[in-house]
């Protein structure tokens, strides 16, 4: 299992930044699936997305300070993320970090951590271009 974390600097305050923590901004914004459907379930809101012959189910939650998802059908042994946004220097600091693991040799999961980088990179520079 490999864990990953990007942070972001937002010249807008909290208040602005989370609303555009939602499930379906989110998945939109990580730019590797499309997103397919969405219910709301005593577990939270789950998404379902796809693309390249998967697809992949997320649940997420909200959090006081951001939102957590994990996946809970897919391809994959783990993936779980959050995102936070706290206070820092009149705007927003974001952080997105993320467990992942495919279940296999250690160099698939180094991949699948970098490409969960780069996910985490776009969804957070997504969220602050739209602050």
């Amino acid at each position: 299992m490999r864990e990953v974390e990007v942070s972001r600097f937002v010249q807008a305050p909290p208040a602005a930044v989370e609303p555009l923590l939602s499930p379906i901004g989110l998945m939109d914004a990580e730019g590797s699936f499309e997103v397919r459907n969405v219910s709301d379930t005593d577990g939270g809101t789950e998404v379902t997305v796809g693309g390249y012959g998967l697809e992949l189910v997320f649940r997420f939650t909200e959090r006081e300070d951001g939102i957590a998802y994990e996946q809970v059908s897919g391809p994959l042994d783990v993936l779980e993320t959050t995102v936070t946004c706290a206070p820092e220097n009149e705007g927003t600091r974001l952080t997105a970090r993320s467990r992942v693991a495919v279940g296999g040799p250690e160099l698939i999961d180094r991949l699948a951590a970098w490409k969960r980088r780069g996910e985490l990179r776009r969804a957070l520079r997504a969220v602050a271009d739209a602050a």
